[in-house]
């Protein structure tokens, strides 16, 4: 089972600063920008604000909002494993939200970007991976967080149980 891209995750928040200052894409020429600040450029993080808060989207709901038509989407589909929508008992797609915002990546490294479907489809593993590191580097450094505030608190009771023979 693949894994969803998820940019309400903190990741797309962590970059506005970076892509604000920077709409440039990934291309050979600027390579020393990171992979998230090409991918998130000022007009993907409004686009992907602007998605409703819904529990699932129908095929054409999703089409409207990116401005391309169902079988682009169908098509999608089957070229990048981020966009798997459920299918409903009677065989009708309903996207997620995090399904939509890995739809509206993949139209702008396609139609924006003018990326190729292969190099689109390898840019977004290279983004999966990414954002697996981000959130693995994220939680170790929540634990070390914890970890410092309880060895705040020993050393406190410490310095009150010494206080106390002295």
């Amino acid at each position: 089972m693949s894994e969803t891209l998820n940019l309400a995750d903190g990741y797309v928040e962590s970059h506005k600063v970076a892509a604000s200052t920077s709409t440039s894409t990934l291309t050979p020429s600027n390579s020393d920008m990171s992979l998230s600040e090409a991918l998130c450029d000022n007009l993907l993080l409004e686009e992907i604000q602007a998605i409703p808060d819904k529990m699932g989207f129908k095929i054409g709901e999703v089409a409207d909002m990116l401005g391309i038509k169902q079988y682009v989407l169908r098509y999608w589909e089957t070229e990048f494993e981020v966009l798997r929508p459920k299918k409903a008992p009677n065989n009708q797609r309903y996207y997620t939200k995090k399904d939509v915002e890995n739809a509206y990546i993949i139209r702008k490294l396609l139609h924006r970007d003018r990326f190729s479907i292969e190099g689109a489809r390898s840019a977004m593993k290279e983004f999966k991976h990414v954002v697996k590191k981000e959130k693995n580097w994220s939680a170790v450094q929540h634990k070390m967080e914890e970890f410092q505030s309880s060895l705040d608190e020993v050393t406190l009771d410490l310095r009150k149980f010494r206080r106390l023979f002295v």
